[in-house]
């Protein structure tokens, strides 16, 4: 990957909707060369997709929360199990297993306080092996990259 793909990676990653014209236009090269990148850096993975980035307020989800949950046991099918529900559960956005003293640190949408009480009581709390959680409510959004290029 060399600097002119970068340059492409981080038009797309502010604006995905680029005409390959404009794309081009803005990186410096030609239409035909663009696309070409483009499309290697498809192919290769880099470019995994492209998505729409959502107003959680105005769906009616205005709060972000990061929940940390232990686990009982760690045994594989616990886990799978868990990691199964959790991926089924449409108000939470990302789930992330991770080191330290919890399991898995989750990032939910909800509306409010009462979202979340519906969310933790109602799905969190009824899965097996669920020991302990630990939430923060988001303030304010400072900064969002859904992916870094260097």
């Amino acid at each position: 990957m060399d600097a002119t793909d970068r340059r492409i990676l981080r038009a797309l990653s502010r604006r995905a909707r680029l005409t390959n014209a404009e794309l081009a236009e803005e990186v410096g090269l030609s239409p035909s060369p663009c696309w070409t990148r483009v499309k290697r850096l498809e192919q290769s993975g880099v470019i995994q997709g492209y998505h729409a980035v959502l107003d959680q307020a105005a769906l009616g989800l205005p709060d972000t929360v990061f929940l940390e949950v232990m686990m009982e046991r760690h045994d594989d099918e616990n886990l799978k199990r868990f990691e199964e529900a959790v991926s089924a559960m449409p108000e939470v956005l990302e789930c992330w297993l991770v080191t330290g003293e919890y399991d898995y640190v989750l990032k939910a949408a909800v509306g409010g306080t009462a979202g979340y009480e519906r969310l933790l009581r109602e799905k969190i709390y009824r899965l097996p092996g669920v020991r302990h959680t630990r939430t923060a409510f988001t303030l304010r959004c400072l900064k969002r990259v859904l992916s870094p290029v260097p």
